[in-house]
């Protein structure tokens, strides 16, 4: 089905049209339309207009009203102020547009014209280290950002850049070589849970062992170095270990995004081995071109405003001076292989803001590498950091950092308590269900209601909370709707446009007309926090509509299923943006 224009874009179309046959010069202007508070709608675009041809811009607001038809669309319209344009849609209008949007399974949300094609990288864990906090936001900010750019209909393709190159392997891989039965599961449960926690003890243990070595032992150390050669080199039992590693570490990482209730693909987990083969290409294109350019022996490129304290330019260096590949070198490369073999024409990074400074420098290599460019761009959507209750980044009493695990589990814990307590007709297992349905949601939306780059306090109490702007608000009004729902016994009530609204159903139908062009405007900004801004709005309006509309005892037929139609497009709207967040909505609380 087509997409059915929002009330906003009609309205604004009549009020364009008329400034245009009032005033013929200023054809296509925009005439600055906006939700108010005062109308519906205020148009602010005449007084720029009317200073610009010289004219006194109450007189040309009368002029445009005078050319403006009220009734079908419309139902008043008035000249306030200097030249504001006041507006009041009619209530059918609102029904009507609602109809077509609930006729649709996509809500009547237009797909995007300009659609391109999208890699972005989040969920980047390290192999052969446990996941901890800081992993948690690149990892929901990113797979809500999938969500929302494929349903606008971007092709997008994932990417976790997962840390499973470097130093440290040559340290583990000559440990279990000389301690080979270090890495052999101890239990045999194929329980996936306990395999994850398990894959990742073994791991864990290891890395301390070989840690411990590496640091007291020379003659270990220098056969560790020997060993990361052979990495490279691609040396046969060398890379036979590797892999062990890395397929160790997968067992565990998929089962901490299975806890996450997030779908992580093998084909999509292409770490910095991945791009192994290109950094020698990618260095020679880049020397080649004059973009990166030798000083004592490392391959550097340099910007007029990076600069070190001593006032120094800070290079890039691509490859040090004893032949290794640093960091860039692998991230310059994954920039041409999603530009060349993916046909990317946008990239985003969902990645720490304390790794800005890195990134400014490397797309700016590429874009003068001429690898990006106007027709191919790349951002790094920077998240800020998650702070414990104090306000100080998130730590254990120990100091440490604190495990992701440990945290997911506390939050299913303590949401499991709330829907407990809340339950009426709830069975053991669905208690255990929805717990974690609830108590993933809460983690997931405290995160994603923040602006990415801001820091944010991880708070369970505030986030399993019946009260204020938390998912578990949302999940109950989904809920309480199809209890509603349920007892009516409609299964997709009509739309009646002759009934007249009440100001609280107004206020919820203009709410949910505008669902399509925020989801347009979220996308564009990479900005996951309006979407959940917008849902919170939509609960609350609905709460305020529920508590002074009776739903089922309303005064005729045609006002009950009116309102039970509007009950049913607001689950529908709440359950679509809280999936395109990666948040459950379960049927029953």
């Amino acid at each position: 089905m087509a997409s059915v224009p929002s009330l906003a874009s009609s309205v604004n179309q009549r009020v364009a049209d008329a400034l245009a046959s009032a005033l013929p010069e200023a054809g296509g202007a925009d005439p600055l339309l906006r939700r108010s508070d005062r109308a519906d709608f205020q148009a602010n675009g005449i007084l720029a207009l009317a200073k610009k041809a010289k004219a006194n811009p109450r007189e040309l607001a009368t002029t445009v009203v005078e050319g403006i038809p009220t009734g079908d669309l419309i139902k008043e319209i008035e000249v306030s102020g200097p030249g504001f344009l006041n507006i009041t849609v009619a209530d059918a209008a609102i029904i009507s547009t609602l109809a077509a949007r609930a006729a649709d399974d996509r809500l009547g949300v237009p797909l995007n014209p300009a659609a391109g094609t999208t890699v972005i990288d989040y969920a980047q864990p390290n192999v052969a280290k446990e996941m901890h906090v800081g992993h948690l936001r690149s990892a929901v900010i990113g797979a809500a950002m999938v969500e929302i750019l494929e349903f606008t209909g971007e092709k997008v393709v994932r990417r976790h850049h997962i840390g499973d190159w470097g130093t440290q392997f040559g340290m583990l891989i000559q440990y279990l070589l000389e301690h080979p039965h270090e890495l052999d599961h101890k239990s045999g449960d194929g329980d996936e849970q306990a395999s994850g926690e398990e894959a990742m003890s073994n791991l864990n243990r290891l890395y301390k062992a070989s840690r411990a070595l590496f640091d007291s032992d020379e003659e270990f150390k220098t056969r560790a170095r020997a060993r990361v050669v052979d990495l490279q080199a691609g040396e046969p039992e060398t890379l036979a270990l590797w892999q062990r590693f890395v397929d160790e570490s997968k067992i565990y990482f998929y089962s901490v995004f299975n806890k996450l209730d997030m779908d992580i693909q093998d084909p999509d987990v292409v770490g910095e081995s991945g791009y192994n083969d290109m950094l020698v290409e990618t260095c020679k294109l880049l020397e080649e071109s004059g973009v990166a350019v030798r000083s004592n022996g490392a391959l550097c490129v340099f910007f007029e405003d990076v600069k070190g304290p001593d006032g120094n330019p800070t290079p890039l260096i691509v490859q040090k001076s004893d032949g290794g590949f640093g960091y860039a070198a692998t991230d310059l490369s994954a920039i041409r292989d999603r530009v060349t073999n993916l046909g990317a024409t946008e990239l985003i990074y969902v990645v720490d803001a304390r790794q800005s400074l890195h990134f400014k420098m490397v797309f700016e290599t590429a874009r003068r590498a001429g690898w990006l460019n106007d027709d191919v761009k790349a951002v790094q959507l920077a998240f800020g950091t998650v702070l414990g209750k104090d306000g100080k980044p998130f730590k254990t009493r120990e100091g440490e950092t604190v495990r992701l695990v440990d945290l997911l589990d506390e939050a299913i814990e303590r949401a499991s308590a709330v829907v407990r307590e809340k339950a009426q007709d709830l069975t053991e297992a669905e208690i255990a269900e929805r717990g974690a349905q609830v108590g993933i949601g809460a983690v997931k939306y405290a995160d994603l209601s923040t602006s990415a780059a801001r820091d944010y306090k991880f708070d369970l109490d505030q986030m399993v909370s019946l009260n204020g702007d938390t998912s578990v608000y949302l999940q109950y009004a989904y809920a309480r709707i199809q209890s509603i729902l349920r007892k009516a016994g409609a299964a997709r009530p009509a739309a009646h446009p002759e009934v007249a609204l009440a100001p609280t159903e107004r206020a919820l139908g203009l709410h949910l007309d505008g669902f399509g062009e925020l989801i347009a405007e979220a996308a564009a900004e990479h900005a996951p926090h309006k979407l959940a801004a917008y849902l919170y709005q939509l609960a609350s309006l609905y709460t305020s509509f529920y508590s002074e509309c009776p739903v089922l005892k309303a005064d005729t037929p045609e006002q009950v299923e009116n309102r039970l139609f509007l009950c049913e497009l607001t689950a529908r709207t709440l359950s679509k943006g809280m999936s395109l967040l990666g948040i459950r909505t379960p049927e029953k609380l």
